[in-house]
């Protein structure tokens, strides 16, 4: 006897997910499907418009993924035009970036996905000296006393008491699947909430190079912000110009970065991951992966200069690495079989980007609902494949590259935390792989942040001060056609906007986003896609009420579905049109 297990929306993401599972009658899920269930306009508000402006709506896609959607389209329009951006630009943007995979993943691994793993109530058990032994044991890290661990658990008990979990409501507190120690659960409580008051000090460093946060500013051929040799009054973060205190705030900034990595996420991910290491063995799925490349660190975007590198690994082969062009329309397709959408071609054609189409065909059932019609459209996400292999992106598909390719600080880092888990390789293909990956990609990133921003004030010292290119700024300059993509790898995965600009204007814009590669449904071929395969790769449900381990592999994606959905009414009719006069 089979069952339907509806988890919408599932909480803790950005955006509206909805997740179907088929299992039978011992629990084991045998069919999943992943369905978002909102949408977005972008790429049809984009047309039209100027391409030196793309970056200001792009960036709206998500409220979360800002700035990565920012620099995508920036990159778009450069490559459509032949730009070739100064290097502080270059390592201004590596930095940006690199503060938002930090911040990103950390604020993910406490605040949305740690819930999984960590029974909050069962903290106002622990014994706060045995906790701080605990957290002593595994770190250094300061705020490590006994005294620190019991007020953080007058705390909890208060939110209990008032019968008002707050930040903590969303758990199955209690469920046979928690397996952590009372102890480790108040650690990881105190670290939750420290996570949450150290995340501002972060987000300054996108307020210096980019004016604020969220959303900081961009400029095509550069960055927006010049650089002033000099000293002015102030950190640097409110004046028009980056400058020496500005520059010394963004290196505490990555100092203080770097001690909360080291000594508070790296020892929390290892301890957790040492009670569930039966998640090592689940929630894989395709096998394949891809990576887009980025990092670069000369101002020509040269591949061979790249922190990760791009490519395809197939069927878990790390021994061969397939080259990717996303310029190339037999590599890059994107697939409505199962989506709310039309092509003029019919719904079996795959499309590349360039030639995309954004038409909304709404045939679902209007809510509420008890099921989604799985064998007829599903999702409002599009299906894309590589070379049509449906495919992973985002931390664990990083991690595998870098490994693949020999770079010997993931080797170490990799090797250090197998070793201490008593984990073969094979391991990281996973659920807790997955999040495993997460924690070791923050710490390589974090750790070249340092020589980033050397390089910068070396830069600097030498009389090196450009930041903007204005070559071809002018459209008078520009060809009447072109076109370009812009890609990233953005903390959840590859990342790219393909743009099309004809006399001076955008022609077509279509952004094919990490999730949409993770979430998005099955194809018309069937075959589905990484968050629907990894719930159907060794997963039983011990309660159905109760779906934990959906939510425990499905959070390991770090979803964002408001980036991956394509604005409509119920009937899929246009609700506004906007007109720049």
């Amino acid at each position: 006897m089979t069952e339907r297990v509806v988890v919408d929306p599932i909480t803790r993401i950005e955006g509206h997910l909805r997740i179907e599972a088929e299992t039978g009658a011992d629990g084991a899920i045998t069919k999943a499907y992943s369905s978002g269930t909102s949408v977005r306009g972008i790429e049809i508000i984009l047309q039209g418009r100027d391409p030196r402006d793309a970056w200001a709506y792009a960036q709206r896609i998500c409220g979360v993924c800002t700035l990565v959607h920012g620099l995508a389209s920036v990159r778009a329009v450069e490559n459509a035009l032949g730009y070739v951006i100064p290097e502080n630009a270059q390592l201004i943007r590596n930095l940006m970036v690199g503060a938002q995979y930090v911040h990103d993943h950390v604020m993910h691994f406490y605040h949305l996905h740690a819930l999984d793993w960590v029974d909050v109530v069962s903290a106002l058990k622990a014994d706060p000296k045995a906790t701080s032994e605990l957290a002593q044991s595994i770190s250094p890290y300061a705020k490590s006393s006994p005294g620190y661990f019991a007020e953080t658990q007058k705390r909890l008990a208060k939110f209990v008491e008032a019968g008002q979990l707050g930040i903590f409501s969303n758990g199955y507190w209690g469920h046979p699947a928690y397996k952590l120690p009372p102890e480790a659960n108040l650690m990881a409580v105190a670290h939750y909430l420290e996570a949450l008051a150290w995340q501002r000090d972060v987000a300054q460093l996108h307020a210096i190079f980019g004016g604020k946060n969220p959303h900081p500013n961009f400029l095509v051929g550069g960055t927006p912000s010049p650089i002033s040799s000099a000293p002015v009054a102030g950190s640097g973060s409110a004046s028009t110009s980056v400058n020496v205190l500005g520059l010394e705030h963004v290196r505490q900034i990555i100092s203080k970065m770097k001690a909360f990595v080291d000594e508070v996420y790296v020892p929390d991910t290892l301890a957790i991951a040492s009670f569930y290491k039966d998640w090592f063995a689940r929630g894989e799925g395709l096998g394949n992966f891809m990576t887009f490349g980025d990092f670069p660190e000369k101002g020509s975007g040269d591949p061979s200069t790249f922190m990760v590198p791009s490519g395809v690994i197939l069927n878990r082969d790390l021994s061969k690495i397939h080259p990717v062009d996303l310029n190339d329309p037999s590599q890059i397709q994107e697939f409505i079989g199962h989506s709310w959408y039309d092509y003029a071609g019919g719904k079996d054609k795959g499309l590349h980007p360039y030639e995309g189409e954004t038409k909304f065909a709404y045939t679902g059932p209007k809510p509420p609902y008890t099921q989604l019609d799985v064998e007829k459209e599903y999702s409002w996400l599009k299906a894309p494949r590589w070379r049509g292999h449906a495919v992973e992106v985002g931390p664990l598909a990083r991690i595998l590259m870098l490994y693949a390719k020999g770079h010997e600080e993931t080797k170490a880092l990799a090797g250090m935390a197998l070793k201490k888990l008593d984990l073969p390789l094979t391991a990281m293909f996973s659920t807790m792989g997955r999040t495993a990956a997460r924690t070791l990609e923050t710490k390589l990133i974090v750790d070249k942040m340092d020589a980033w921003l050397g390089t910068l004030n070396a830069n600097i010292k030498a009389g090196n001060l450009a930041v903007h290119n204005p070559d071809k700024w002018e459209p008078s300059t520009w060809p009447s056609k072109c076109q370009g993509v812009g890609f990233m790898e953005a903390p959840r995965g590859g990342l790219a906007h393909w743009i099309v600009i004809e006399n001076g204007k955008i022609a077509n814009y279509q952004a094919v986003v990490p999730s949409t590669w993770n979430a998005g449904p099955r194809d018309p071929s069937g075959q589905p896609g990484a968050y629907e395969a990894a719930l159907m790769d060794r997963h039983q449900m011990v309660d159905a009420k109760q779906p934990i381990e959906i939510q425990r592999t499905i959070h390991s994606f770090d979803p964002c579905l408001a980036c991956a959905v394509h604005v409509t009414d119920e009937d899929g009719e246009e609700l506004m049109q906007i007109r720049v006069s």
